[in-house]
Parts: C-alpha cells; structure tokens; sequence
C-alpha cells in the first residue's frame, strides 16, 4: 500500500492512498491561510487600504514589476489583488488514476472544483448529503465575497519564482510555491461539480471493482461529518477527520467501526487544544455582555454553518439572562437565509435530543424560533435595503469571512473600528488573529481572540487511538511534536502531541510512504456441487485434510471455484490437446520405510539395503536391478533412478510408493 500526502497542512487534509490497485483520495480541502498575505478587499473606497505605501525592498533586492503589487502595513506586506488560495499538490498524481473521491465535510471539499472541472478526473465522488449541500453553500459564499467586489487589477509578477523567494509573507509555509495558488472557481463550475457527487447515508456500504467497499461513519463534529471506513475481504483502513467527542447538535461520533483497524489515518484536530471549549463558549458570552453593557457593538467574523448554531443557542440565553434579550443580533451572508433554514431539516443528522425535538414537532434549533420572532435577523449583504431598515445600535453582528479579507466583516471594521467601546470577537483558530488584523492596523476597537474548536484534541485523539487499537498510524508529522502554541508550554507531551504504542508514519507535504500491508488473501467462493463432492481424512486427532480441484473464475475481482464439467473437459482436450487436467485425486501422507521393504520384497526384489541419513533422508538400493530409491521428507520428494530400459520397473515401485500414501 503506498500513501500520498498532497497537503502539508494537517487542517486542510488532501491524501491518496493506493490499495489492491485502487487509488482513493481522502478530501480535497482548499487551504485558505494563505488568504491573509492579501489585502482586504471592500465594499466601498477606503483611504487607509489606498493610502498604504507600495512595499520598499530590500537592497540587496529590488525588482521594478513589484510596482504597486506589494502594500506595507506597519512592517508587514500584503498583495494587492484578488486572493488566491493553496491547492493541494496535484501534479504529484495522474488525476486520471483516481478512482474516487471520498468526503469527510464541508469544509474539507472546497478543493473539489479545481478536481472535477479542471483535471482530468473522471472516477467517483462521494459525500453524506449536509456535506454535498453545505459544501454548495460554503463555495456559492465564498465566491459571491470574492466576485460581489472584484479588485480593478490582478497582480502577478509577485508569482514569479525569482521574486517569490525574497518576500518575507508571514503566513506562507516554506513548502508552499506560488504555483499551486489558485483564484476561486466560478459558481458554473460549482454547479457541475456538484452534479458528479454521489449522496450516501451514514453505514452505507459502497462496493468499487469488487474489491473493496467503504462506508461513513458520524464524525460528531458538524452536519453530515464522516470518518470513512475502507475495507477488503482481509484488510481495514480507517480516515479519522474532524471528530469530536463533545456534545453538540450533532449525532455522536460512533467508536465502534473504527475498531482493530490495519491502518488508521488522522488529520483536523483541534486548533485550540490547550483549551475547552465549554470554558471558552462562557468566556464568549461574557465578553459579549460586558462590550454590550459598555454600549459597544460586537463584531463576531465566523463560518455561515456549524459552530455558529451553538453560539447562538448558548449567546441568546446568556443575554435573556443578563437583561440584555432586546439586543437585536444580526446574520449576514449570501447564504445566511439557507444554512439556517437548512439545519432545521436535517433531523436525522442531528444529536438524539435534536431529533426529538424536530417530532414533537418543535424545530431542532432554538435559532429557527429566534428568526421567527425577529430575535435573529438575516440578510444577504449590507447592502440589502431591509437590513438598513432594521439595523440599530448597540447590537451583535455575525458575519464573514472569517479570515478577515473580504465579505461584509471588511466594513464593519472599517466601520467600527476606531471607536474603543466596539469590540471585534474572533473564534475561528486556523486563521491567528494577529496576523488576520494586521492590515487594519492602527485599530482602536477592542480585539478578543477566543478560539472556539470542537474537534479532537491531543489527549481525546491518544485515548481513542489506544481504544481502538490500530496496527499502523498516519498523520501529519505536526502531530508527532509538541504543539506550538505559547499557552501550551506548560503542558505535558501528550496533552500536545499524539504518542501511540502502534508504528507510526508522519509525513510532509508531497511525501509518499510505502505502507507494510499487503494483501495476503483474498476470499474465494466455493461452489456447493463441489463442495458436496469433497472427503476427508485424518490424518491426526482433531485434524482433517481435503483436496479440491475446479474451475477458478475471476470476475470483477470476485473469485468463485467450480466443478470441472465433462462439457469442460472435452473443450479443454480440443483447445489444448498437449495438456493435461488435474488430477482428481492426490497422495499424501509419510512413507513407512519398513511397509515399502515388505511390498519390496512382496513383488520379487532381492538384495535390498535401507540407508538412513539422519531421520529425514533415506535411500534403499535395490542390488539385484542396480536401482536407487531416494527419499526426502523434509523436501517431500522421492527419485527413483533406474536405467531408461528398466521403465517397467519404474512404474512397479511407483505403484508400491502409491499403496504405502493416502488418497484423497
């Protein structure tokens, strides 16, 4: 089995493996940290974002095209284009070799266009239906922010390898080159890619070219996530991607099919693993109190789906509680409308306690009833004539995009941002929250990091691991040493890193690794005509043996064993003339020397010696013929050397041999 590591972020997975001549790609998640060497992109003129100085190199290196492509902000520098975004690395695999696809959730197939429209892919995609539709939704926003304010120019000499190297970007990882940089795909393209995903339901056995079948599991963490679940009649591989063990609106993770795998591969956990989330949830809400009871506004930039249903079940009942239920909180984004509308009819996807609510029948989410009493208010854009009418000061807004470079969050830090009291709470860990303000800087508004993440930490990911046993480990060579982040260098190492008593394989971004398992067996079907033929024989206590001949078939990588048919066997003497059959019967069993002397004699032969080379070798010479007898029980084989005119006697001893071995 060979692995393939096309992503180098442990957050965005994007992995290959190739098993019983398969290739499956595990996600296809498009790395969106690389966003942040980019400006912001905004709704209207902004003089801070023009006035900013193009980038004065060094000395040692200066180069005229980066004229007006590179801006400085307080010692940082930004491109001045429309974002790109890191693709895996897909020149290293043919993409016409894989065979399918298999999603994990939404949040890990915003790759997927660039796969099925761009590359010459042609095998299968599959995904639980939240992810197929949360997926359409996420790529629908994030190419409505990107398309709703297009930058005037494209920036490209920035690209060029030569110049490339000598830019000092803060968030672009050493492996990373300008050539897997993509802009976003078009809502075209999203449209036909989505046409070529195969919904499946959580246990649904999905079989490819006979030879291996896989299947979802819930992951826990958001609607319809999935660890998949590969299997061959012998052998069992086991993808582990953003799980959680928490208690959420999301039906538990399932341990059990993970169990006693081959093969274990684990990607996506938590960002923020030194932390809880509970304890961080409360420090969310009292944030919010305290910048509302001060006469601030609070501006929560987010993801339009999964965690925001929690901090607004959670946020709406502190606020009752705190005499603070008249602060309007307002959702905008091109999907806002959908993905609340959404999760309140995926009930079958949702915690137990979720579905129970959804029959009573009452909506699964408490939001469902806030937007119906006008508590929550949605909106497409700022610029909705609906949402100027509704909009009124102090109050909450979520909106996006997390990462700070475009969508409606650009203005309201614009907005808002000078003014002490406001506050900016940022939840999201995979962008740093340093390094996502850094081009709005000098800023005055209040800045909160509080990063909320559901998903496996070290110490839950090292438990399930030593529960579920498997014989082999992948994951990112990040995993394999203590978290880096300051607040955890207190902690112990398993508390920061992944230690398993299995054999482990790290790797790196376009690593291949060559697996230890092979598959030894397959599984053959017998036919029972052939099976109803067959006798056995002990041949000690407790233990019988059979022969058995037939037919082998093959088909679709099935193999069934038949009977040898008399129709058979003449088309087999008319094709093949000069060969022969099988027999139907075989010998076995340990020669007894002194019964062989006895038929020996039996039949006539005089003058025989037994020579014995130690307890496994032996030679009888027949003087009286002047022929030799040799046999080798630790070989199994026996010679009979004779003269070519004493053939007949060649075929008596072998006779003689037969009757001291058992047929069967």
């Amino acid at each position: 089995m060979k692995f393939i590591s096309l992503s180098g972020n442990p957050n965005y997975p994007c992995n290959v493996i190739k098993f019983k001549s398969t290739h499956i790609m595990l996600d296809c998640a498009l790395d969106s940290t690389t966003v942040l060497s980019f400006l912001p992109m905004t709704l209207v003129h902004s003089n801070h974002f023009n006035s900013l100085p193009s980038w004065n190199a060094t000395k040692e290196f200066t180069d005229p095209l980066l004229e007006n492509e590179i801006k400085e902000c307080l010692g940082k520098i930004f491109v001045d284009s429309a974002p790109e975004f890191c693709l895996p690395e897909f020149s290293c695999i043919d993409m016409k070799n894989i065979d399918v696809i298999l999603i994990s959730n939404y949040r890990s197939m915003l790759a997927l266009p660039f796969i099925t429209e761009r590359s010459d892919f042609s095998g299968f995609v599959y995904a639980t239906e939240p992810s197929m539709n949360l997926g359409r939704l996420f790529m629908e926003e994030l190419v409505t922010y990107i398309e709703r304010n297009p930058k005037l120019k494209r920036a490209t000499a920035w690209k060029n390898l030569n110049i490339f190297q000598h830019l000092p970007f803060p968030c672009f990882p050493d492996s990373i080159l300008p050539t897997v940089l993509e802009n976003i795909y078009s809502m075209d393209e999203i449209s036909s890619c989505l046409s070529k995903v195969k919904p499946v339901a959580f246990s649904e056995k999905i079989c490819i070219f006979g030879s291996l079948h896989w299947y979802p599991v819930s992951t826990g963490y958001c609607l319809g996530s999935s660890n998949w679940i590969i299997e061959s009649a012998h052998e069992k591989i086991v993808n582990i991607s953003s799980s959680s063990t928490y208690t959420t609106h999301i039906r538990p993770m399932d341990h059990a099919p993970l169990k006693n795998a081959d093969l274990v591969i684990l990607t996506s956990l938590s960002l923020a693993p030194t932390t809880n989330p509970n304890t961080r949830l409360n420090e969310f809400c009292d944030h919010v109190e305290k910048t509302l009871k001060s006469g601030g506004n609070v501006l929560i930039p987010c993801y339009s789906s999964g965690k925001i249903y929690d901090l607004f079940e959670c946020l709406n009942a502190h606020l009752d509680s705190v005499s603070l239920g008249g602060i309007p909180i307002f959702f905008i984004s091109p999907i806002a409308e959908h993905s609340l509308a959404y999760s309140n009819i995926m009930a079958e996807w949702l915690s137990e306690l979720k579905q129970n609510r959804a029959f009573i029948p009452e909506e699964p989410f408490p939001h469902g009833q806030l937007v119906k009493n006008g508590r929550i208010k949605h909106f497409v854009s700022l610029s909705e004539e609906s949402f100027n009418n509704e909009f009124r000061m102090p109050c909450i807004v979520f909106t996006g995009h997390p990462s700070l470079r475009f969508g409606d969050v650009v203005h309201f830090i614009e907005l808002w941002g000078s003014n002490p009291t406001n506050m900016i709470l940022m939840t999201e860990p995979e962008f740093p929250c340093l390094e996502a303000l850094s081009p709005y800087q000098p800023l005055s508004m209040k800045i909160i990091y509080c990063p909320i993440d559901t998903r496996l930490t070290f110490i839950q990911a090292n438990k399930i691991i030593r529960d579920i046993k498997p014989k082999n480990l992948v994951l990112p060579y990040q995993y394999t040493r203590p978290f880096s982040q300051a607040e955890s260098h207190n902690k112990q190492p398993f508390e920061t890193m992944i230690e398993a008593d299995c054999k482990m394989f790290p790797y790196h971004r376009k690593e291949t690794i060559k697996l230890p398992i092979e598959c030894k067996y397959e599984r053959l079907l017998v036919d029972s005509e052939l099976i109803s033929s067959l006798t056995t024989h002990e041949i000690a206590d407790g233990i019988k043996i059979t022969t058995i001949t037939g037919i082998l078939e093959a088909k679709d990588n099935k193999f069934r064993l038949g009977p040898i048919t008399k129709s058979y066997r003449n088309e087999f003497r008319s094709q093949m003339p000069t060969r022969t059959l099988p027999p139907n019967k075989y010998l076995i069993g340990m020669i007894d020397m002194n019964e062989l002397l006895r038929l020996l004699a039996h039949q006539g032969y005089l003058d025989i010696v037994l020579n014995k080379f130690g307890d496994k070798r032996f030679r009888i010479e027949i003087r009286s013929k002047g022929i030799t007898i040799d046999i080798d029980d630790e070989t199994k084989s026996i010679m009979i050397t004779a003269e070519d005119w004493q053939n007949d006697c060649r075929l008596a001893i072998r006779k003689l041999l037969a009757k001291c071995l058992i047929e069967i």
